[in-house]
């Protein structure tokens, strides 16, 4: 998605949190489905929404081919992990993951390893010859190839399908819901990048951009409304530039006009999207927007920097003036409630201490109400690194780092504060992490508000009443 990690749409933390998951990779496993198939499948998804997403419709052809899915790694017959290359951090816990998978392969010799997603097509076939337990490497347009991939490895082959597609947006796969809590699911609305931001693999992991049929996307959140879904995340790289035209040109449809849509569909039906470009949001979203109140008043807008030269040198495409457009635009639209968040890249090559403090600065215009925080890490084949030297120091970027993290802390419990008072309607998602006596649950603003349990379970929508926050979480009592 937009930059190096983009969005944990699941848990609303703390900068401190997302700076760590960042680093560490976010992960989730794939949960046990028994339906009596002859073999199984165990998945590990990494990095962004959009992989946790694949993972869900790559169940789906391995259902269809005789497998269910276990969350228990030694039971597997075919284990994938399905990951991200945004980051050497990220790639390197897939390196130390898989030394630690081959203890299950030493115990079980038939076990399928597979690597998915975009490591997979950054580094193809050196992961087979430099990971010796790898048996098969599958790029995100490959996955209907999967079960003949699965049949050369079974015949004693090594196998790879990394090709990258312009059609491929698995609009007709019905994922399997095996990451979702019954409550929230993602539907995949576009596939890969035309971006070309100059520190981003995903154009080279994820190929072009191209929109999905429409009409499969209303589909798709229709079933999930009949399942008792109660929320979806409409998800693209950059879902601004949604734009699908029928074979016979009578029919175009643009990212606003596809949220009202999916809204129109039941007002109990809440609707999230991630992520936005600040060069292609427009005022027919935000007023689309206003328009419906299912539709959450939250945007997730990466900045990356707050000064115009270093935007231009990562081609961003749009500068300080016009970030703070889109920023005004929204603010006068939606009220200053809405809640924005955004993506910051500390120590971008030839950064001055100057250009850093024009993201602070913006920061502090803006008043995000959280951010995904990192430092410049140099990606093989971007063209900053072709083109730009990695000049900043490590010591600096951290610095710096630190610097953007404690100001978001600051910025992130002043809008925490404002809340403090108000009543909000909270979607149920969980049990407190702490507590089983607690609920937990996102606001409009995508805020995370625990409250006691009371009679209220899963799914329900709650009035709550804040009376307290910490940098991350707002605290409240459910009212009638």
């Amino acid at each position: 998605m937009d930059p190096i990690v983009d969005l944990d749409f699941i848990d609303n933390r703390t900068p401190e949190q997302a700076t760590a998951s960042a680093a560490a990779c976010d992960t989730h496993v794939t949960k046990d489905n028994n339906t009596g198939k002859s073999r199984k499948l165990y998945i590990e998804s990494y990095g962004c929404a959009m992989n946790f997403s694949d993972s869900e419709i790559v169940s789906s052809i391995m259902f269809e081919q005789g497998f269910d899915t276990t969350s228990d790694i030694a039971q597997a017959d075919v284990v994938f992990l399905n990951t991200c290359s945004i980051r050497e951090k990220a790639e390197q816990t897939v390196r130390n993951r898989l030394g630690q998978i081959n203890y299950h392969k030493r115990k079980k010799p038939g076990m399928v390893i597979g690597i998915l997603g975009c490591m997979a097509e950054r580094l193809k076939k050196s992961l087979l010859e430099e990971e010796k337990i790898v048996d098969l490497v599958v790029g995100p347009d490959a996955y209907r190839d999967l079960p003949n991939l699965i049949n050369e490895v079974d015949g004693g082959q090594k196998a790879v399908n990394v090709l990258l597609s312009r059609e491929e947006t698995y609009a007709d796969i019905n994922p399997i819901r095996l990451n979702s809590n019954g409550v929230s699911a993602f539907i995949s609305i576009m596939r890969g990048c035309d971006n070309m931001c100059s520190f981003c693999v995903v154009p080279f992991t994820r190929g072009r951009e191209r929109s999905r049929d429409a009409h499969s996307i209303v589909r798709e959140a229709e079933a999930l409304v009949a399942q008792g879904y109660k929320e979806v995340t409409l998800l693209g790289q950059n879902v601004d530039s949604y734009k699908w035209a029928s074979e016979d040109g009578t029919e175009s449809v643009n990212f606003a006009q596809l949220l009202e849509r999916v809204a129109l569909l039941s007002p109990d039906l809440r609707v999230r999207f991630s992520t936005s470009h600040p060069k292609d949001i427009t005022d027919e979203v935000l007023y689309t927007m206003k328009k419906y109140d299912n539709i959450c008043k939250y945007i997730h807008l990466p900045v990356q920097s707050g000064n115009s030269r270093i935007l231009e040198l990562m081609n961003r495409t749009y500068d300080r003036a016009w970030y703070i457009n889109r920023v005004d635009a929204i603010r006068s639209i939606l009220g200053e409630d809405c809640g924005i968040s955004s993506d910051m890249i500390a120590g971008f090559c030839t950064e001055t201490e100057e250009e850093h403090q024009d993201t602070l600065s913006l920061m502090e215009y803006v008043q995000y109400d959280y951010s995904y925080m990192f430092f410049y890490s140099e990606r093989p084949g971007t063209l900053a690194a072709r083109k730009l030297e990695d000049d900043i120091p490590l010591e600096v970027k951290k610095r710096r780092l630190d610097e953007i993290i404690n100001k978001q802390r600051e910025t992130s419990l002043a809008r925490n504060k404002r809340d403090i008072g108000k009543v909000h309607r909270v979607l149920v998602e969980n049990f407190s992490k702490k507590s089983d006596q607690q609920l937990s649950g996102r606001n409009d603003q995508n805020k995370v508000v625990i409250f006691d349990k009371k009679h209220y379970k899963k799914g329900d929508y709650v009035n709550v009443f804040v009376h307290d926050c910490s940098v991350g979480t707002l605290f409240g009592e459910a009212v009638d």
